[in-house]
């Protein structure tokens, strides 16, 4: 600044020559004015350059503050797949010594089987024996059929026969403890299989779930599997990032929550000095194509990390809770800021998720300040309004659309012309285009700062 004053000084010094009867001191008075529009042509270049390091440095603090957000999430990712390995490895020690358990026993009723067959084995040959012996008797008997027969050989007869059936009860009985012992040794078998299978499939389960983990901790999944030790569905997870919140938790990031009537699913909670919010939708470079169908719409899609839509039916598990207001903020190409906050109604999906919504607070559109029962549309799914049906055809994305111009935060994030399909907001006074907006649930809890 005192270079461009001294500079300026120079210039007014020179502006009035003492000798104005020269002509050569007059050519020599006009350059010196040029030189002084170049030194303000150079002051305009070096604040426009202060200007653009000034944004530079913003952009680079967001950066950071986005970075350390991720290495939060990591963080917390990272712990939780270190708990689930410890417990995969006390299960693993468990059925290992099951397994050994089990292998010493089929090792005792292997033995006692086959201890069992010889014994089997020896009774069969003993009853052969017999009845060659009886075969023996009954051709003495033949030959003495004519005559009769000496009380010795009656009495030899009799004791036969009664060991022969004492000999056949034995085998009966034999058998019959064989068979059981066959049908435990199979169980025993299908048991330790079973085990060896699960023993399997615990390490193959815990190779892929750190192989997902990660990918699905930013990810926008479905419903997740919260059961509790005894096979039965948990419910002591939180009902919404307010409950998160109310909890103790005081870093925003993605938390595990199960609204009432709901199975528990992923969400991104992030807790201002303004309040504690459920975001549903983040738009800011368009990486994620938002022209998708009804069945997307309703479960969800995109990534934590990026650009996603949260899913109508867990919007509608969060809304239906109540105690929470609609907030919209919207950033358009200049860098300027916007947003709303709407009281809000929610229908299920027996009614298309139709929306009625009233202006609290903000910057007014006159398309949504009372933005009464519209349903929300896609390009497969006709929201039978009264207005043009073809809205999500003719600007892309779904949404609650209300006259087809008006508002639509899900189209495609373009800044060139034409915008009919893109990003586009009418806050009553001309359409304006913007590339980032972000729609939040706000709930009634408003964190204390320290």
């Amino acid at each position: 600044m005192k270079l461009f004053v001294l500079l300026l000084l120079l210039a007014s010094t020179h502006s009035f020559p003492t000798e104005p009867t020269f002509p050569e001191h007059q050519t020599e008075s006009r350059f010196r004015f040029a030189a002084l529009d170049e030194v303000r042509l150079l002051a305009n270049g070096l604040l426009q350059l202060g200007q653009s390091l000034r944004d530079f440095v913003q952009n680079t603090k967001s950066q950071i503050k986005d970075i350390f957000q991720k290495l939060n999430i990591f963080d917390k990712s990272f712990y939780q797949l270190s708990v689930l390995a410890s417990e995969i490895k006390e299960e693993e020690e468990e059925l290992k010594k099951t397994t050994v358990m089990l292998k010493a026993n089929n090792e005792e009723i292997k033995s006692l089987s086959l201890e069992i067959n010889s014994k089997v084995e020896d009774i069969i040959k003993e009853r052969k024996h017999l009845r060659r012996q009886v075969g023996g008797l009954e051709e003495k008997l033949s030959g003495l059929s004519q005559s009769l027969l000496s009380a010795e050989q009656v009495a030899e007869i009799s004791t036969l026969k009664e060991i022969i059936l004492a000999q056949e009860k034995s085998i009966t009985d034999l058998l019959k403890a064989v068979k059981e012992q066959t049908e435990q040794l199979n169980n025993q078998r299908t048991k330790i299989k079973g085990l060896e299978n699960k023993f399997n499939s615990a390490h193959i389960q815990e190779t892929d779930e750190n192989l997902d983990r990660n990918h699905q901790s930013n990810s926008l999944s479905g419903y997740l599997p919260y059961f509790t030790s005894d096979g039965s569905f948990s419910s002591d997870l939180p009902k919404d990032c307010g409950d998160v919140f109310s909890r103790g938790q005081k870093s925003s990031g993605l938390y595990a929550i199960k609204p009432h009537e709901s199975q528990p699913f992923l969400v991104k909670c992030e807790f201002t000095e303004e309040g504690v919010f459920t975001v549903i939708q983040h738009r800011h470079d368009g990486s994620v194509d938002f022209d998708q169908s009804w069945e997307k719409y309703e479960d969800g899609f995109g990534d934590f990390s990026s650009e996603f839509w949260l899913g109508l039916k867990k919007i509608y598990a969060v809304a239906h809770q109540g105690h929470s207001l609609l907030h919209v903020q919207i950033e358009d190409w200049r860098k300027e800021k916007h947003f709303m906050l709407y009281q809000y109604i929610l229908e299920d999906a027996a009614f298309n998720y139709t929306i009625h919504l009233k202006l609290q607070t903000g910057e007014s559109s006159s398309a949504l300040d009372e933005h009464i029962g519209y349903r929300f549309s896609t390009k497969d799914h006709n929201d039978g309004n009264n207005d043009d049906p073809n809205c999500a055809q003719d600007y892309t994305g779904g949404w609650w659309f209300s006259f087809c111009g008006n508002i639509n935060l899900n189209g495609k994030c373009i800044q060139s012309r034409p915008r009919k399909k893109g990003t586009h907001w009418k806050p009553g006074r001309g359409t304006t285009s913007f590339k980032a907006s972000k729609i939040s649930i706000r709930h009634l809890t408003k964190p204390q700062t320290p």
